[in-house]
């Protein structure tokens, strides 16, 4: 028996569902306009919101910090790997988030597996928005405690999974800004029924930091709840340009996550052109806010772009989907963007549920007028030509 033909089998399936992903690659750095094999193309499929990963000062101190400290850490945090750069870096976050302190993990990823997975065990009980990213349900299901999964910023089926587990220790966690449908959390709900049932609150702000609130501090920014969030986790991997999670909370949480959260203790340090990287973009937002008010006014005006043309599209944040439904129809359309300079992703299963296939479009501070009607006229042509719009000015589900 061929012991990779159950492989090639599940591959030639993935292909016929218009499911196989493949790579591209990019000969250039994250901005507006980049390279990808061998073309030009306008990305609007970068998590780089405020253009951070080619900010000029970012680059020059990230530059200078790896000839400062080297290409790499050695070790763990917890053994040789901790700079002062690291320390520099977790109390700049603290800062920016308003909390007593915080701690670095190498990718939002091990920071969400990592925090739940220490904060939860078997016994208590974790209440998890449907449509969390992947790397909360994947803590909640190392952390070996219970789970229930309530309906999508409903309040009401939320409250009513909590009574239904009286007097459990738990956990309530959800994205802040949700990162295929660009909507944001209903926090001050979640932080009411949190403190009325004696739960913890945990928030994702990975899609909002730097994108949502009056100078891009994120979801309690944007509902003028600073500080009512006991768990507040993020990524410097999207508007700050850089990589790297981080956790941000009161001194006894992360003295707590410090000692027990696996994936940061048992992981080797962040290098420090990358922290240095973090610190430097973090700083710029601070600075130079203005970057935070053009992204917001490039959503408005591109949501209003796509409805002139006939495309439903509504989002208070950088991520606009369109859903098509059909997978193989959102491929097609993606390869047509690329070919007219447009670089935007097909997010398909089992990213998104079957037949909610969607183009995730994230917009850029630095985007133009220009390029954003270039590719509204571009994407409602290739709408049009697959009667994918309807008279009222929306797309057919």
């Amino acid at each position: 028996m061929d012991k990779w033909s159950w492989m090639e089998e599940e591959l030639e399936r993935l292909g016929q569902e218009s499911l196989f992903r493949r790579m591209t690659v990019f000969d250039s750095e994250q901005t507006r306009i980049v390279t990808a094999e061998g073309g030009k193309q306008h990305m609007f499929s970068s998590n780089s919101y405020l253009d951070m990963c080619s900010d000029p000062f970012v680059k020059e101190y990230a530059c200078r910090m790896l000839e400062k400290y080297g290409a790499g850490t050695g070790g763990s945090r917890l053994t040789t790997g901790t700079a002062h750069l690291h320390v520099q870096l977790e109390k700049a976050v603290a800062a920016f988030k308003k909390r007593e302190a915080a701690l670095v993990f190498n990718t939002g990823y091990m920071a969400n597996v990592g925090i739940i997975s220490a904060l939860a065990q078997k016994g208590d009980i974790i209440y998890s928005d449907e449509l969390n990213h992947a790397s909360i349900i994947d803590g909640c299901r190392l952390s070996g405690a219970d789970v229930a999964v309530y309906r999508h910023s409903d309040m009401l089926d939320l409250e009513r999974k909590i009574r239904e587990n009286p007097g459990r220790r738990g956990i309530i966690v959800s994205d802040g800004v949700f990162s295929m449908d660009g909507d944001i959390a209903d926090l001050p709900g979640l932080t009411d029924l949190a403190d009325k049932y004696g739960l913890l609150s945990m928030i994702d702000e990975a899609h909002a930091t730097g994108v949502i609130g009056e100078t891009g501090r994120g979801t309690e920014e944007y509902y003028g709840m600073e500080g009512k969030t006991d768990v507040l986790m993020g990524t410097f991997s999207k508007a700050v340009g850089s990589e790297g999670g981080f956790v941000c909370g009161s001194s006894v949480l992360i003295r707590y996550l410090l000692n027990k959260a696996r994936s940061f203790i048992f992981s080797t340090a962040l290098s420090p052109a990358s922290v240095a990287a973090s610190i430097a973009g973090l700083s710029r937002i601070e600075e130079q806010p203005v970057r935070v008010k053009r992204l917001q006014d490039n959503v408005r005006y591109f949501c209003r772009a796509l409805q002139k043309r006939g495309i439903r599209a509504k989002s208070g944040t950088a991520v606009i989907p369109v859903i098509i439904g059909d997978e193989k129809t959102a491929a097609e359309i993606m390869e047509e963007l690329k070919s007219s300079g447009y670089y935007v992703s097909a997010i398909r299963y089992p990213t998104v549920a079957r037949g909610s296939a969607r183009l995730r479009i994230s917009l850029m501070s630095s985007h133009t007028k220009e390029d954003l009607d270039g590719l509204a006229d571009v994407l409602a042509d290739c709408m049009k030509r697959r009667n994918l719009q309807t008279g009222n000015g929306g797309v057919k589900e």
